[in-house]
């Protein structure tokens, strides 16, 4: 019997366990998952080295194409040499050693790939017979998994890197669920992820961005709208460990040619094109950090502080040398209109993005407003999607979704508001959308249909009386009166229940005599 996608989810949960009370699930989600990645990269080089030794008696031709394999790992680097060594007092140390040799050895694919993660650290782990205790379990735990592509147990249409992509999917979303606020936006729910990439419905040779890639989960959703092989995947993310997990995932889900950059895609973005200018994509897809506070001190390299000579460092349009802030630089304490211009900067001439962003984007004044101003005027913004509270990890306010196309021919805006409590259902602590609200959002979307108490179908003048505030209640009715409530058979109905208790006493009261206990 082959492993599971259900036997990958136990291992996990077994080192998921290790941890627990120890360090924090937002901390030792790196753990858990770098092992996986080291048991699986292990397990899929030794069948291969077997299926090219059958293959290649002669010695030269073998070495000739074991030099042609995507990834190398030698001995000492894989999950056997680990295991076999897990009693060592210095068995965080081989691990650290084995992470670093990985990446050293196959630099183009997995160079940093481990950065984030110390298998010695005393101040995670704990004293040193502590962590050795706990790594040897972790050992244990994966142990008895067998990932070799060929024991991989696929359904109809499967690969076995989808199976081992979806288990690790499902791992992160959990390890988010019980992370809470430290989750952040490193992982985007997997039917907001669905809807998002049906909206943007990437086509083949078409270029995907995720300026906010977190795990990569939602720029691979998006992929496989077209085929993941059929199209090129950029991403840019500034946490290191979710960088890590991004780049990870990618390589379980066999996507060796995503560039994946390290960084803050507002003050350093990475992905420039020949003449050094913001390189351009057909479909942007982005889950960004709400109302991100300091976004700009990547502009103030110098650090400069108030005091009595100096003036507090402000952000100004000069500073950018893309010029994403000459409509506008958003206020300094929420980061959603940066994050927004820069997606918009970044779309091909006919490019489409979607973003998830909180409601405030709709309606906050100030420079946000002028923003929000000129880029309806440019007849960019083409729908406005509410989406139910609670969806998201480490907040359970509701967001929306922001649908922007360049060159669009149409002139109106679609509103939609799909946060009805029938647009969703209870997941363990979180909201789930339902495959039907996807459906019907995507129908409305496509069709552009107004849909009484669910969609509009707003022109510019229609906005602009409306003083640009995109808020879906000004748009989409979803008002629902009230009953009317019949004083008079109320009153009956009352009078009734009178009467029926004033028999009840005397029913009692009877029960009473004939027992002999008068009252």
């Amino acid at each position: 019997m082959g492993t599971t996608k259900e036997d990958i989810k136990a291992a996990l949960w077994r080192g998921a366990n290790t941890f627990r009370g120890i360090i924090d699930a937002a901390n030792y989600k790196d753990y858990v998952l770098s092992m996986l990645f080291v048991k699986y990269l292990s397990d899929t080089y030794k069948e291969k080295i077997e299926e090219l030794k059958e293959k290649y008696s002669d010695e030269i031709r073998f070495e000739r194409a074991k030099s042609r394999l995507e990834f190398v790992l030698k001995e000492d680097h894989t999950f056997d040499y680990l295991y076999d060594n897990r009693y060592a007092s210095d068995i965080g140390v081989l691990i650290n050693a084995a992470l670093r040799g990985i990446e050293d050895d196959n630099s183009s694919q997995l160079g940093g790939v481990f950065r984030s993660v110390d298998f010695n650290s005393e101040s995670m782990l704990g004293n040193p017979k502590q962590k050795a205790t706990t790594l040897r379990n972790l050992l244990e735990d994966f142990k008895s998994l067998d990932l070799s592509p060929s024991q991989i147990e696929t359904q109809e249409n499967q690969v076995p890197s989808d199976v081992l992509g979806d288990a690790f999917e499902y791992m992160i979303g959990e390890f988010a669920s019980q992370a809470g606020k430290k989750a952040g936006n490193f992982f985007t729910p997997m039917m907001v992820s669905e809807l998002m990439a049906k909206i943007v419905s990437p086509k083949v040779n078409d270029s995907i961005y995720d300026p906010t890639s977190g795990s990569g989960s939602l720029l691979i959703r998006a992929a496989k709208q077209a085929g993941i092989d059929k199209v090129a995947i950029y991403g840019q993310e500034m946490n290191g460990s979710a960088w890590s997990m991004g780049r990870m995932n990618m390589f379980l889900h066999d996507i060796h040619d995503a560039k994946i950059a390290w960084g803050d895609s507002l003050s350093n973005p990475l992905h420039l094109d020949s003449d050094g200018n913001l390189m351009q994509f057909d479909a942007i897809v982005a889950n960004m950090p709400f109302s991100q506070d300091k976004w700009a001190q990547g502009f103030n390299p110098g650090g400069e502080a108030s005091d009595k000579k100096k003036k507090e460092f402000k952000m100004a349009s000069s500073n950018d040398r893309f010029h994403r802030f000459d409509w506008g630089v958003p206020p300094s304490s929420k980061g959603d209109w940066a994050f927004l211009l820069h997606m918009i900067h970044s779309l091909k001439e006919y490019g489409r993005m979607v973003a998830v962003v909180p409601h405030g984007v709709l309606f906050r004044g100030a420079s946000e407003g002028k923003i929000r101003k000129k880029v309806i005027d440019e007849n960019l913004l083409d729908a406005v999607i509410g989406l139910p509270e609670n969806l998201f990890f480490g907040t359970t306010i509701p967001a929306c979704l922001l649908v922007f196309k360049k060159n669009r021919a149409n002139q109106d805006v679609l509103f939609i508001d799909a946060s009805g409590e029938n647009n969703y259902e209870k997941d363990k602590t979180q909201n789930k959308l339902t495959s039907a609200s996807i459906e019907n959002i995507l129908e409305k979307y496509n069709k552009r249909e107004s849909d009484e108490k669910f969609s509009h179908k707003a022109t510019k003048e229609e906005i602009a009386e409306n003083d640009y505030n995109l808020n879906i209640p000004r748009y989409v009715d979803t008002f629902e009166e009230e009953e009317l409530i019949d004083i008079e058979q109320v009153k009956t109905n009352i009078n009734n229940i009178k009467n029926e208790l004033v028999d009840a006493e005397a029913q009692l009261s009877q029960y009473l005599k004939d027992i002999g206990l008068e009252v």
